[in-house]
């Protein structure tokens, strides 16, 4: 089952700071792996997060949620401060399609 992917405004600001090569290997990440079988790749966060969840891709992380044949890809960024700069986004994860 494929899935349709939906990007928060704000990931082109991500991504400007992110390597070419690294942006490449994200992007297949999710066009390859996380389309195709979200709930086995990705991992469940805990706490604040609950409700979403992570790909890892190397040392950068791509937060997401799953709301039935959608994802929503809210931050994508280095494992050392997305998280810190995923909650502002948090309300448009939840957002009705």
């Amino acid at each position: 089952m494929g899935y349709e992917v939906f990007y928060h405004p704000d990931i082109v600001k991500d991504l400007e700071r992110i390597p070419r090569n690294i942006k490449e290997t994200i992007k297949r990440a999710i066009e390859e792996r996380l389309t195709n079988n979200p709930g086995a790749v990705s991992e469940p966060l805990k706490r604040d997060l609950k409700g979403y969840r992570k790909l890892r891709v190397g040392d950068y992380r791509v937060i997401s949620r799953i709301q039935g044949n959608s994802i929503c890809i809210l931050k994508i960024g280095n494992r050392k401060n997305v998280y810190a700069g995923v909650f502002g986004r948090l309300s448009w994860g939840r957002r009705e399609k």
